[in-house]
């Protein structure tokens, strides 16, 4: 069914029908629409035999899920920027574990300083904790994911993430079609643990794990990752054919097949890129876009080829690995170390910053003219970064940096 629908509100729909057993929530924005329609549809008897449990932390939010997931529950939560920080260490647990949990990240920069906006570095943070990472480009694919990601959970015994870009998506109201219950039954067989606790067959789960195993166990955990990379392919496969349109899978390629340039990013802003490349296409530019779409595990072989037969790969990064450099482009450079072609990382977006066409288009042009640096960032305004700068050299006591910036800021306008 068609809706005009905010995106928080088709993904929390789209949950629903996945049949969730426990629902465990703590409000954090830019997430927090979603755990409340949830709520509001739990308390209406609209998700029949589901449990919606409010937790006092997101600590405490993803300890309830590794519980009820033990339990034999299909388990969702969702968080957000700090909110994801606070849970890491039961984040891990849940991964070493092998508990299918199914959690929304709606992502937002982290602080210091504290910014409520979107970027990538929460999730991204989390890249090595071994949650499988999906990144939605609308709306639209951020519900097809979820539905998807209980699947893809369930049938490897791994917990998922499915990361949207925050305010950006969750706050945004686009038409989003809503599958059916039947649909989603037809897609998402009723949940069939592959562990669970049992006092007729008892079991430990978590138990301990010296130097003589350790190694094979993680060893282990690296090849389900790896298995993931061939099932979720097949589970896109699969979705098609129930639902009628393509979402999710590996990589997304737009406009490649004589690229000479292909700009590589994830989530919403793969549309404003695409938009801009069709304007450069039109003037005869060959410039393509590679969109990721599973980010862990990271689809080496899958990049390669879409990147191929190019001649310059610009990374859009909307994360930093402060002191080395882009967080995705790491990766992508990894996947294009046989391939001679010039590389560029481009940190932009941090923050909530608007990516803009004007300034896409000058990167690239930049890019086409060979000026580009191979390390640079968007719309940065170095007259506030040289005065800080300045600042630090001229005396010791300087006061709050982010303050400082932000006054410089200020008395500019």
């Amino acid at each position: 069914m068609l809706k005009q629908i905010e995106g928080s509100q088709g993904v929390a729909e789209a949950v629903a029908l996945c049949r969730p057993d426990v629902i465990c929530a703590y409000p954090i924005s830019p997430q927090t629409h979603i755990v409340e329609k949830l709520g509001t549809m739990t308390r209406k008897g609209l998700i029949e035999g589901c449990e919606y449990i409010n937790v006092e932390s997101e600590f405490a939010a993803m300890s309830v899920a590794i519980g009820a997931s033990v339990g034999g529950a299909r388990a969702y939560t969702a968080t957000a920027s700090q909110g994801l920080l606070y849970m890491v260490e039961a984040v891990y647990n849940a991964s070493g574990l092998g508990l299918p949990i199914v959690m929304t990240v709606a992502n937002r920069a982290i602080g210091a300083p504290i910014n409520i906006w979107n970027d990538h570095s929460d999730s991204l943070s989390q890249r090595d904790s071994g949650w499988i990472q999906i990144f939605a480009e609308t709306n639209q694919e951020a519900a097809d994911m979820h539905i998807q990601a209980f699947k893809i959970a369930e049938e490897l015994s791994l917990p998922v993430m499915v990361c949207m870009d925050g305010f950006v998506l969750t706050h945004a109201f686009e038409r989003i079609d809503v599958p059916s219950q039947e649909q989603v039954d037809k897609f998402l067989p009723p949940y069939e643990p592959r562990q669970e606790l049992d006092p007729d067959d008892p079991v430990s789960i978590g138990a301990m794990v010296g130097p003589e195993a350790f190694t094979e166990v993680r060893y282990l955990a690296h090849v389900k990752q790896l298995q993931a990379l061939e099932l979720i392919p097949q589970v896109q496969q699969e979705f098609a054919e129930v639902f009628g349109r393509q979402s999710g899978g590996l990589v997304h390629t737009y406009r490649c097949e004589d690229a000479d340039i292909r700009v590589v990013a994830m989530g919403a802003t793969l549309g404003t890129i695409k938009d801009t490349v069709d304007e450069l296409r039109e003037a005869g530019h060959k410039i393509g876009v590679v969109g990721i779409k599973c980010y862990r595990p990271f689809p080496m072989d899958a990049v390669a080829e879409a990147l191929k037969g190019a001649k310059k790969v610009v990374v859009i990064d909307r994360a930093l690995a402060v002191g080395s450099g882009g967080v995705l482009s790491r990766d992508i450079m990894v996947a294009l170390q046989k391939q001679d072609v010039k590389r560029y990382t481009v940190i932009a977006g941090l923050g909530g910053r608007a990516i803009t066409r004007a300034s896409l288009k000058k990167m690239l042009a930049e890019c086409e003219a060979d000026t580009l640096k191979n390390f640079s960032f968007m719309d940065l305004d170095e007259e506030l970064v040289n005065r800080q700068l300045e600042r630090e050299r001229l005396t010791r006591k300087t006061g709050p940096l982010p303050e400082a910036v932000v006054r410089d800021a200020a008395m500019r306008q």
